[in-house]
Parts: C-alpha cells; structure tokens; sequence
C-alpha cells in the first residue's frame, strides 16, 4: 500500500466534509504516519476514517476526531499542551506537528501502552514528554498550560485539569456517564465555561 497516498486521500475527504478546517490540522494529519501507530494486522485499515484497536481495550481515535479536537484547540507554535490518555501516541505526533514535540506533555494510565509509545514516538522524532499515571491529576510541574485535551472520557472535567490550564486556555475532550459529548471548555474564576460540540462515543476514562 502506498501509505503516503492513502492518508493523502483521507486528509483530503476530511477536508472535503468540513471535518477538518484549520490548514495547520490538516498539515499536521499528512504529516504524521498513522499506519506506525497500529498494530501490524491493522495496519491495512490505518487511513480509513475510524478507530481501531490498540491492546489492553484501548483504540486509537479516528482520524475526523483527532482533527476536530485540534481544531477546537486552535493551538499555535510554542503553546503548552498536556494529553491525558497517550494510548498508541498517534494524537500527541500530530499535536506536536502544530506545538512542537518538546511542548507536549502526556500522561498514560497503563504502564504498558506507554512504554510502546514511548519508543514508538522516539524511533519517529517525536521527543515528547510522557509519564505513568493518573490523568485527572494533571501534571502540575508543568502548569499552566495553553491547552489541556482527553482522548478518554470522564463523567465530568476534572478539576485539578481547569486549574492547570491559564485563564485564556482552553480544555477540549469528551464527557459524560450514558452519553457523552465532546466540549470545549475556557476556565473561569472558580470554574469554567462549557462549550458542547458534538455527541461522541469514547473509551471511558479508567477508574481510579
């Protein structure tokens, strides 16, 4: 298969369906090879638009989901961004093609999922800041940050999450117990303002 060619076709249909507005997102979706972030047996559905499994009942998000919460990030170069929840590292790589790698800063629940993407990204040169841990606790050696965004799904934002992030931040991810819907949040004195996007279906947030 001609990668190269294929994520073209599925940047482009992105484009096409409004799916994907910012050029710096679609620049950053061509760039980023999403066929190393799967595992080889899926390798061949890595540029349909749609998650797929990664191990240890995680999946890797679709590539419109990826794209629309970049673009709801609306980051530039040089902005602070921490992601909780790197599963396969495949959305932190297009978020640093917009940041800048050394920029990023994720955190993954699963001790295994984040040794791989670890090397994963590193053998790509993506020099990421990763760490083990508990998502909803934030990373606040590193606070404030410019953005803040979930790739799993908690029933509500949590709070130590809004208070790293700098008054003119932004928060973007999925929330929500039976029905989830993707927000974009702006902090405020004491909370926050929430923005609903769209109805979205991802991988619940672990248990603490």
């Amino acid at each position: 298969m001609d990668t190269t060619a294929a994520r073209n076709r599925l940047v482009d249909d992105l484009v096409a369906s409004g799916a994907v507005e910012r050029p710096t997102t679609e620049a950053a979706l061509r760039a980023v090879p999403r066929h190393r972030f799967v595992p080889t047996e899926r390798r061949a559905a890595a540029y349909e638009d749609r998650p797929l499994p990664i191990g240890n009942d995680q999946t890797i998000s679709a590539p419109h989901i990826v794209g629309r919460m970049l673009d709801l990030l609306a980051l530039e170069p040089g902005d602070r961004v921490l992601e909780i929840g790197t599963g396969c590292g495949y959305h932190a790589a297009v978020t640093a093609e917009v940041v800048g790698a050394e920029h990023v800063y994720s955190i993954e629940y699963d001790p295994e999922l984040a040794e791989r993407a670890r090397d994963r990204l590193a053998d790509l040169g993506y020099d990421i800041h990763l760490r083990v841990g508990d998502g909803r606790m934030g990373w606040p050696e590193h606070a404030p940050f410019d953005a803040v965004y979930l790739t799993c799904a908690p029933a509500d934002p949590p709070g130590a999450l809004i208070e790293q992030t700098r008054p003119a931040g932004v928060v973007v991810g999925p929330f929500g117990r039976n029905q989830q819907v993707l927000c974009r949040l702006h902090p405020t004195p004491g909370g926050h303002e929430r923005e609903e996007i769209v109805p979205v279906r991802f991988v619940p947030m672990r248990p603490r």
